[in-house]
């Protein structure tokens, strides 16, 4: 793998020639200005999420690509699980993480609420939110809401396909009990009976299904893709850490496309559910198989949701919206990508 390119002759000459009056870049430079000078990041951590709804994230964890790629610039792969979208933005906007996975939906949020994210890579176009309920509760239509308790996390894909839902079908947000609990604890409540029904996400929902639970409502149109951001510090000081990392979502990507059974089996390792439910996840309801440079794609989708969050109160206006979509998207890494380069000696 080409981890240090040679420089130059005239590259050299130069380097040489600031050397000798004790300027050599490096010397005094900041981090930023030696990795825009061309040289490799040296040292620190990458702070990166895995997620059980971001199946790549799971393949390049148990893989270890990352740990490898990094491991001659000295640099420590820290992962840390996301429970959902929410989790991760708050990961990102905290510094906690440098990349992270979440729906689009919640991505939009997160930069129009003004946190420096961008969406660096498309990980999925999956079908992993819709409206469950017990086949006892007499629920079998968005309609059927109407004076019921709903859970759902606010800040996720599951929350936004819910306000979608009830607005598709007439139903006022003030007639709908919206409980804020996330992914697992919704599954939980639904089983207790502690709420009528449950905005669900996969493969938590998938498992749910699995033990009984009943899908009322789906429509794939109202999941929006699956999205890897990164802080923009991260992608200025670091950006060729960033491209290792796209490098090897890329990779994922192939792997996964041709080892489904393998992609399945790792995720319910990871989720702790059955390889049928696993199967059904990765095999039935995800589209890995997209265009991984976000752009237009998403961009359309998004435009439908917006609307959604200044209703609800979530950002305060279209202007915030309009500026977040014109500014979310970084391609570039994605367009340069190339995951031959991962697990590769040359």
């Amino acid at each position: 793998m080409n981890r240090r390119a040679l420089l130059p002759t005239l590259a050299l000459a130069t380097a040489l020639s600031l050397s000798l009056s004790g300027c050599l870049a490096g010397e005094n430079a900041s981090d930023t200005e030696a990795v825009a000078a061309g040289e490799a990041t040296q040292g620190g951590t990458l702070n990166i999420d895995f997620a059980t709804y971001n199946p790549l994230s799971l393949i390049i964890k148990e893989q270890g690509w990352l740990e490898d790629e990094l491991a001659d610039q000295d640099i420590t792969v820290n992962w840390v699980q996301s429970a959902g979208s929410n989790k991760a933005n708050e990961a990102l906007r905290a510094g906690a993480i440098d990349v992270g996975s979440t729906a689009g939906s919640a991505a939009l949020l997160a930069r129009s609420n003004g946190s420096p994210i961008k969406a660096i890579d498309i990980y999925s176009q999956p079908e992993w939110a819709a409206l469950v309920a017990l086949p006892e509760s007499g629920i079998t239509s968005v309609e059927d809401l109407r004076g019921k308790s709903v859970a759902a996390t606010r800040g996720t894909d599951p929350y936004f396909f819910l306000l979608q839902a009830l607005e598709a079908a007439g139903v006022e947000q003030s007639e709908v009990t919206i409980e804020n609990l996330q992914h697992a604890d919704g599954r939980a409540a639904l089983a207790s009976g502690a709420v009528d029904a449950w905005s669900g996400l996969d493969p938590i929902m998938a498992a749910a299904e699995q033990d009984g639970a009943q899908l009322f409502f789906r429509d794939i149109d109202f999941n929006s893709y699956g999205f890897l951001n990164a802080t923009e510090d991260f992608l200025t000081e670091k950006p060729d850490v960033a491209q290792t990392v796209v490098n090897a979502y890329e990779k994922a990507r192939e792997w996964a496309k041709e080892n489904p059974e393998e992609t399945a089996t790792i995720l319910a390792g990871v989720a702790g559910i059955d390889q049928a439910v696993a199967n059904s996840v990765i095999i039935d309801r995800t589209n890995l198989d997209v265009d991984p440079a976000p752009g237009d794609a998403q961009r359309s989708v998004l435009e439908k949701i917006g609307p959604v969050f200044v209703e609800t109160g979530d950002v305060q206006t279209q202007e915030q919206i309009d500026e977040a979509l014109d500014t979310l998207f970084d391609a570039s890494l994605v367009e340069k990508a190339d995951p031959a380069t991962i697990g590769s000696d040359s």
